[in-house]
C-alpha cells in the first residue's frame, strides 16, 4: 500500500459489489480517475447514545498528519490525529494496541473473548472497555453511533458499497488492492495502522524487533532450515493445509521451514486446500503442525484412517496447536507473533530433532484411547475457546488466510 501525504481524497467508484467474504485476489487499489472528491462524513444519529471514550494521549510524530492512504478503493486522508478510532477488521484492533492506540470500537471475530481481545493483547487492552460490534454484516448504525473520527478494515473484506457507506460516516482505511481481502502481510497490515495514528517509527521497532526474535531463532536452530512443514486442519472429516503464501506458513518460513510448492497447486487461487481422506499422505512432510479449533478437533484428526501410515505419525513429529495458539497463529499479527513463537518453537525442535523416540508433548493429545474410537479429551486448553467456531469462520478472515 503506498503512503504519501495529501490533501485529497478519491474513491474509486462504480465496481460491482463485492462478495462480504471474498478470498479472490483484488486489482491494485488506488487507481481511481477521480482526484477530486473528498471523504463526506456524517454525524452519528442523534438519538444514540455515545460510546464511553477509550482516547489514548496523543504520541503521534510530529508533521504526521495530514496523511493519505492509498486502498482498494481510492484513498483516504487523515487531515489530524485520530481520537475516535473503530476497528472493524477481524483481529484488526491487535495492530493499533501493539502501538499503543486503544480504538473506541472493536469487531469480534470468534472466541468469546473479553472486548474482542484474545490473552496475548490483554495487557495492552488494559482496563479500556471498547464497544464490540458483532461478527456478522457490519451494523453502520452502530458504528455510526460510536461517533469515530476514523474507520479502519484492513482486515474486513469491506466491499465497494460498505465502503460508499463507512466513509460518509468518517474517514475510511479499506483493504490494500494488491492483496487477496484478508491476505494483507502482517508487516504491511502494521505500517498501515501506523500511517494512520502517527506511529510509523514505533512500527519500524517492532518490526526490527521482531525480524529479530525470528533470525535469533534460526540461528539457535539451524535444524529448521530446509525441513519441510504442513499447518494442517481436519473439518467434517477432510483433511487439508496451507498454501505457501498463507500467514501461518509464513511464519515457519521465516523460522526457515519449507512448504511444498505443490501445496500452492493444490491451492490455486485460494490459501488452502482439501483433501479427500485417502489422498492425506499429500501433507506428510518433516513435520505436521495441526491446528485445534476446540476440543472436538483433537479426536477428528485421531481418527483419520491414514494418518498412523504418515511418516510423520511414525516418527512423532506432529505438533497440535491447542486453540489459543491455533489462534493466535491465525491472527498473525505483532502481538500474537511473539505468543506463538514462545510457545511453538519448543515443540518444533523436538520434532525434527531426528530422534524417532522424542515425545512431541501436544502430539500426545492426538493418541487414540484405549477404545481406539476417541483422542484424549483436551479439557483444559479449549475452554477458553466458543465451540461454535468452525472451519467457515477459519477461511473467512484472513487471519485464517
Amino acid at each position: 500500500m503506498n503512503i504519501r501525504t495529501s490533501v485529497s481524497t478519491r474513491r474509486r467508484r462504480g465496481l460491482a459489489v463485492l462478495a462480504a467474504i471474498s478470498l479472490v485476489a483484488a486489482s491494485c487499489g488506488g487507481s481511481s480517475d477521480d482526484t477530486s472528491s473528498t471523504t463526506d462524513t456524517t454525524d452519528a444519529d442523534a438519538s444514540t447514545t455515545e460510546a464511553p471514550s477509550t482516547e489514548t494521549p496523543s504520541t503521534a510524530e510530529t508533521s504526521a498528519f495530514p496523511v493519505t492512504l492509498d486502498h482498494k478503493y481510492g484513498s483516504t486522508t487523515i487531515e489530524s490525529e485520530p481520537q475516535r478510532i473503530v476497528s472493524i477488521g477481524f483481529g484488526e484492533h491487535d495492530n493499533l494496541l501493539a502501538l499503543g492506540v486503544v480504538p473506541i470500537g472493536v469487531r469480534d471475530w470468534y472466541g468469546d473473548q473479553p472486548f474482542a481481545t484474545w490473552p496475548w493483547a490483554q495487557d495492552e487492552l488494559g482496563d479500556a472497555e471498547p464497544t464490540v460490534i458483532p461478527s456478522t454484516e457490519l451494523n453502520f448504525e452502530m458504528i455510526a453511533g460510536l461517533n469515530p473520527d476514523l474507520i479502519i478494515g484492513v482486515q474486513s473484506g469491506m466491499t465497494d458499497e460498505d465502503y460508499e457507506i463507512l466513509s460518509k460516516i468518517a474517514p475510511t482505511i479499506a483493504q490494500p488492492g494488491e492483496y487477496p481481502d484478508y491476505g494483507t502481510p502482517w508487516r504491511d497490515r502494521l505500517k498501515i495502522h501506523a500511517a494512520a495514528v502517527g506511529k510509523t517509527a514505533l512500527a519500524d521497532e517492532i518490526i526490527k524487533d521482531i525480524e529479530a526474535k525470528y533470525a535469533d531463532i534460526r540461528q539457535d536452530h539451524p535444524e529448521f532450515a530446509g525441513a519441510t512443514v504442513s499447518v494442517a486442519f481436519s473439518y467434517q472429516d477432510a483433511p487439508g493445509a496451507y498454501a505457501s503464501h498463507d500467514i501461518r506458513s509464513n511464519m515457519l518460513a521465516e523460522l526457515g521451514f519449507v512448504v511444498p510448492p505443490e501445496f500452492d497447486e493444490l491451492a490455486g487461487d485460494s490459501f488452502y486446500f482439501s483433501l479427500s481422506q485417502e489422498e492425506l499422505p499429500t501433507i506428510d512432510t518433516d513435520v505436521i503442525v495441526w491446528l485445534m479449533t476446540d476440543d472436538s478437533s483433537y479426536a477428528t484428526v485421531a481418527s483419520l484412517p491414514l494418518r498412523p501410515q504418515l511418516k510423520a505419525y511414525a516418527e512423532g513429529r506432529e505438533i497440535a496447536a491447542e486453540p489459543v495458539l491455533s489462534s493466535a497463529f491465525s491472527h498473525a499479527n505483532p502481538l500474537s507473533i511473539d505468543y506463538v513463537l514462545d510457545k511453538l518453537v519448543p515443540e518444533l525442535a523436538l520434532a525434527v530433532d531426528g530422534d524417532p523416540s522424542t515425545a512431541v508433548p501436544s502430539a500426545q493429545l492426538l493418541a487414540p484411547t484405549e477404545a481406539g474410537d476417541d483422542a484424549a479429551p483436551a479439557t483444559t486448553v479449549a475452554e477458553t475457546v466458543a465451540t461454535e467456531f468452525d472451519a467457515d469462520q477459519q477461511m473467512a478472515a484472513d487471519a485464517w488466510a
